[in-house]
């Protein structure tokens, strides 16, 4: 039997006392698919990308919005590094943990050297009632508040930088 990828997500979740509830659904590998998943839950829904800088050698994870366009130039001016592009299948499965279309700030739970420079989070979604992520798996979508987030990023250990990814 295969373990479920959220399990740790949950029971972390749960011994850090932040509530959440769990939607599972077919899997999604864009979020287009995902979109279609997400109707009947109420919750700010996320994309996450998993970024490289141009020598391969500090990686970035930014958290924003998922209908939020977000300018990659803009991005690597923020955190101060060269060109950044997306991570290979094979990198996120190394520093993360994870497989394409299972992205998520819970894939920090796996980063135990924190090779992940600096988690970059759009400061809006401090504003948002509640949240949505897969908890390292695309079956699911877990929501929770903006401010147990908070406590979760914060738990990580990571660099967490809260900026106006808009203009």
């Amino acid at each position: 039997m295969v373990e479920d990828p959220a399990r740790p997500v949950l029971e972390l979740l749960d011994s850090l006392g932040i509530g959440y509830q769990r939607f599972d659904h077919p899997p999604v590998f864009t979020v287009e698919q995902a979109v279609e998943q997400w109707k009947s839950i109420d919750a700010t829904h996320c994309k996450n990308l998993f970024l490289r800088n141009k020598k391969g050698n500090r990686h970035y994870l930014v958290v924003a919005e998922h209908s939020r366009p977000v300018d990659l130039r803009r991005v690597a001016e923020m955190v101060g590094d060269d060109r950044l592009s997306f991570g290979s299948p094979e990198r996120l499965a190394r520093v993360l943990g994870l497989t394409p279309g299972s992205v998520s700030p819970f894939g920090l739970i796996n980063d135990h050297s924190h090779d992940v420079h600096v988690v970059v989070v759009d400061a809006d979604l401090r504003a948002a009632r509640c949240l949505g992520f897969h908890p390292n798996t695309n079956t699911a979508t877990l929501t929770l508040s903006a401010a147990d987030f908070a406590r979760f990023l914060a738990w990580s250990g990571h660099v967490v930088r809260w900026v106006t990814l808009t203009s």
